[in-house]
C-alpha cells in the first residue's frame, strides 16, 4: 500500500473563494481578470484553459465552462461544443510546447469518481511520456515535475496567442 502524501495547503486553493468569490475557482479565478496570475491560458465565449496549479505532469492543462455546472448533461450543446473544442486545441498547444507521446483527457464527474471540485465539471488534459512515471512514482508515490509553473505557463502562452483563432 503506497504511503500518502498529505498536502494541506491543497486544500486551501480549492476551497478558498476569492475576496467576494464563489469558492469555486472554476468561476471565481476568471472573474478575477488577472489570467497571468491565475494561470488562465485562453477565454473563449462558453469556456475556458486553465492551467492546473497542481499538476500531475508538466503542460496540465484544465477546460471548463464559464457557467457553473456539476455534470456534463447540464451543459448546453455550445458549451460541450466549446469545451470538446478547447481540448482539441490544447492538445494542439502542447504538442507544440512540450512534445508530448500521448495524453491523458478526462473528466472526473461526482465526488466518487475523484473530482476535486464537483460542483463544476471540467476536463484534464494531461501531456505523458514513455516512461514519464519514473522511479520515484514506483518506489514512493511521487512525482517530480520537471517545469515550473511560470515557466510553463509562458511557454504555452505564446503558442496560444499565436493561434489566436
Amino acid at each position: 500500500m503506497p504511503e500518502l502524501l498529505w498536502a494541506p495547503w491543497r486544500m486551501a486553493y480549492v476551497s478558498k473563494p476569492q475576496e467576494g468569490g464563489t469558492g469555486n475557482i472554476f468561476v471565481d479565478l476568471p472573474a478575477a481578470g488577472d489570467d497571468a496570475k491565475f494561470l488562465i491560458l485562453h477565454r473563449g465565449k462558453e469556456a475556458f484553459v486553465i492551467m492546473n496549479a497542481y499538476p500531475y505532469t508538466s503542460g496540465h492543462l484544465l477546460v471548463a465552462p464559464f457557467r457553473a455546472v456539476a455534470t456534463i448533461e447540464e451543459m448546453t450543446d455550445s458549451e460541450l461544443l466549446e469545451c470538446q473544442k478547447l481540448i482539441v486545441r490544447a492538445m494542439g498547444w502542447l504538442r507544440k510546447t512540450h512534445g508530448p507521446q500521448g495524453f491523458n483527457v478526462g473528466a472526473n464527474i461526482g465526488p466518487a469518481s475523484g473530482a476535486g471540485i464537483p460542483v463544476h465539471v471540467h476536463w484534464h488534459i494531461v501531456p505523458r511520456w514513455t516512461g514519464d512515471t519514473n522511479f520515484m512514482t514506483t518506489i514512493s508515490d511521487v512525482r517530480v515535475i520537471p517545469q515550473s509553473l511560470d515557466e510553463a505557463y509562458a511557454k504555452i502562452k505564446a503558442v496560444v496567442d499565436a493561434d489566436a483563432g
